[in-house]
């Protein structure tokens, strides 16, 4: 079997390209016309991480319908996630809706797109280390946007550096933690356990591509190359998954 630490430093790699991600974020200067292309980029990944990882591995399932329904399940996650974030902000001395608090859901759908990298990452370490690391690699290329994207958004929401940084550095526990649990609370679990929370973690992730990325990124100073961004999005992690194996 697989050395749990063997998982972990796996799981590192994409953590890595996130956290770098998010500290382009902080040395370049972001115009909002930058954030609007980069915020398409990141949702095109997220949507063909959901399209082409997450949604065809768990419809592998005997019974179908039950990671069906957990995918809907994750739209409700994704209220709850929304409102959480809202009573957070409200707390802190900010106003429920406001640009911080849709800076904090994007990167808590950031962090659910690690965790799913992390369970996958786990749960294929034991089946195959080669698969593992294939998983890790892939996954590299497609962190770096969605760590920019996130640690930009929260910059022009006005959020102190500080919070910012520890933000990037903190994208390396949600990875960590689904990389564990599929190490270790998932490999005896049934398949349709697994699949399922595949399921769930791919409807949050697009309720949260449509509701905040994307509305995230029509505001202010858009540009009319959003949409191929969005597709040239959805076209690099599908040919990071047809190529490198992800």
């Amino acid at each position: 079997m697989p050395s749990f630490w063997l998982v972990l430093g796996l799981a590192a790699l994409p953590a890595l390209g996130n956290c770098v991600g998010g500290v382009l974020a902080e040395v370049l200067r972001v115009s909002e016309r930058t954030l609007s292309l980069a915020l398409h980029l990141a949702a095109g990944i997220v949507l063909a991480v959901v399209g082409l990882e997450l949604m065809p591995e768990a419809l592998a399932a005997e019974v179908p319908w039950v990671p069906l329904l957990a995918f809907v399940v994750g739209g409700v996650a994704f209220i709850g996630l929304d409102r959480a974030v809202g009573v957070v902000r409200a707390r802190l001395g900010g106003r429920t809706g406001d640009k911080g608090s849709r800076a904090l859901t994007i990167f808590s759908g950031v962090s659910l797109d690690l965790f799913s990298d992390g369970v996958m990452i786990g749960t294929g370490t034991l089946l195959n280390p080669a698969l593992g690391l294939l998983l890790a690699i892939g996954q590299v290329p497609a962190d770096l946007p969605e760590g920019f994207a996130a640690i930009a958004t929260m910059r022009r929401a006005g959020i102190p550096r500080r919070r910012r940084i520890l933000a990037a550095v903190a994208f390396t526990i949600p990875i960590m933690l689904g990389a564990t649990i599929g190490y270790f609370a998932l490999r005896g679990a049934p398949e349709i356990v697994t699949l399922s929370v595949l399921a769930l973690t791919g409807g949050a992730l697009t309720a949260v591509v449509v509701e905040e990325m994307l509305t995230e990124a029509h505001e202010g100073d858009t540009s009319q190359l959003g949409p191929i961004f969005l597709t040239a999005g959805f076209a690099m992690f599908a040919a990071i998954s047809v190529y490198v194996g992800a």
